[in-house]
């Protein structure tokens, strides 16, 4: 295929035209900026459809922003009327169904994105040098959503709500010295009323903004090292790289065009799949739900919880699968990236989602006879691909042989 020519050569720029794009851009290069950056900016030629998730991330998100603005201008963060409040936004208000509904399928659909993300992440070894500051900046801003999912979760006040609650401000409780001072400061109260709604209303909607602020360095952070690529050689000529547009810009969108097909498809003719019926009635601390269990973008981590005999173990259990990602990039020091040239790596690392899938199976089930056998047997490998399979195989496994240049490397990816 030829190649553009002149790929990083700036055309003709704002400044030499007149009116006011050329006084801005005479002032402050915006413009120009814009071009380098996401017009002409050069990607690996290589990528493939796993790197259309962050385009379809972003996107979400700005929908959840809009939408979220939207039902919190309706919303009462109130015990007695929270409910209602949100009663009143699908019955009543014009439109209201359709804004929460989307809000609660990108929620869902957001989560589900994020987690293929950082699955792109540890198949491809983009937490390597020199992009452990990306990789750090995406686990803060997954620490961040899902502090915010749980938030937002919270605020329907129906019985799934007010007992998942209930379940996390007693977990946090069992905390040795701080834990009555973290319940207290969670809850404002011996129990759960509206100085609890209101905090966790105000944390919801200002972490979704913080959120942005991350995700802005997130891609920051991009643009500075690059993009990995599916083969892990950096790009060594233009023969290596295309520019982001045309060619992703246009590969993004027929990516986002599929993602808006799902997430239709969940708004409109499945949305019981993404509902607890629980949560269709009031919270009442006097009737326990039968089945009390989290959303599932959560049940892994519940399913660690409830995996270790003790509270503490196993909040620190569930704390812990997040914290061992932030060592990843010095627990694992094979100089090969991608897991595609890895022969210990890659069924290692099947091996973990699968065990990731087994925790959020452990946590659906509440851990009880041969489920808690599979959540501690789970929970040993999720902890022992981290803290021996990576390194070890670092040590002793022998590397497939990597491609010269990104251009000789079709189908090895």
């Amino acid at each position: 295929m030829n190649q553009p020519e002149s790929r990083d050569e700036a055309s003709p720029s704002a400044a030499s035209s007149g009116g006011p794009a050329g006084w801005i851009e005479h002032r402050l290069p915006v413009f120009s900026a814009f071009r380098k950056e996401y017009v002409v900016f050069p990607m690996p030629r290589n990528l493939n459809w796993l790197w259309n998730f962050g385009a379809i991330l972003v996107v979400v998100l700005l929908l959840m922003l809009a939408t979220g603005t939207f039902l919190a201008m309706n919303y009462t963060p109130t015990s007695a009327e929270a409910f209602f409040s949100v009663e009143a936004i699908d019955r009543q208000l014009s439109g209201g169904w359709l804004l929460r509904g989307m809000h609660m399928t990108g929620a869902n659909l957001f989560l589900a994105a994020l987690y293929i993300h950082l699955f792109r992440g540890l198949y491809y070894g983009s937490y390597k040098a020199p992009r452990e500051m990306l990789w750090l900046s995406g686990l803060v801003l997954l620490v961040m959503v899902m502090a915010t999912a749980f938030a937002g979760y919270i605020l329907p006040w129906g019985q799934m709500s007010y007992w998942g609650a209930d379940v996390i401000t007693k977990a946090v409780g069992v905390v040795p010295v701080i834990g009555g001072t973290l319940e207290h400061v969670l809850t404002g109260s011996d129990h759960l009323d509206d100085i609890f709604l209101h905090r966790f209303f105000v944390l919801h909607f200002l972490m979704a903004f913080l959120v942005v602020a991350v995700v802005g360095l997130h891609v920051a952070c991009v643009h500075v090292t690059k993009s990995n690529n599916p083969v892990g050689v950096d790009p060594k000529t233009p023969k290596d790289t295309l520019p982001f547009h045309p060619y992703y810009t246009s590969k993004d969108l027929i990516g986002l065009i599929v993602f808006a097909m799902v997430f239709c498809a969940l708004l409109f003719f499945w949305p019981g799949l993404l509902t607890e019926p629980d949560n269709y009635a009031p919270a009442d601390p006097l009737h326990t739900p039968a089945n009390i269990e989290p959303e599932w973008y959560f049940l892994p981590f519940y399913g660690l919880l409830q995996s270790v005999p003790s509270k503490f173990g196993g909040l620190m259990a569930a704390a812990s699968s997040l914290l061992v990602l932030f060592a990843l990039p010095w627990l694992d020091r094979s100089p090969v990236r991608s897991a595609h040239f890895r022969p210990i790596c890659r069924p290692a690392l099947l091996g973990l989602v699968i065990s990731f899938v087994l925790l959020a199976l452990v946590g659906k089930h509440h851990a009880t006879g041969t489920w808690m056998l599979i959540g501690r047997l789970s929970a040993l490998y999720y902890f022992g691909y981290f803290l021996v399979i990576l390194p070890l195989a670092s040590r002793f496994e022998k590397p497939r042989q990597l491609p010269t240049s990104l251009a000789s490397s079709k189908g090895d990816a």
